[in-house]
């Protein structure tokens, strides 16, 4: 399954800055607009997988896995 996110990016003194709006702590910085979308879509798929493991590790064993729609 496919998910979209918003990327918030902005031009300032030369640099491309951008966060994902949706996954607080994933932002990036860049010189071409599209080496910052590269970059966050690496950097958001890194935390995703982080966050994953997280949650696994502190549930322990015995879990269930459920997929929640907003």
């Amino acid at each position: 399954m496919r998910q979209t996110y918003t990327a918030v990016v902005k031009h300032d003194a030369g640099i491309w800055i951008g966060w994902v709006e949706e996954v607080p702590g994933v932002n990036c910085q860049e010189t071409t607009r599209e080496e910052l979308l590269a970059s966050l879509r690496t950097t958001l798929a890194e935390a995703i997988e982080f966050n994953r493991a997280e949650a696994r590790g502190a549930a322990g064993k015995g879990y269930e896995e459920l997929p929640l729609a907003v």
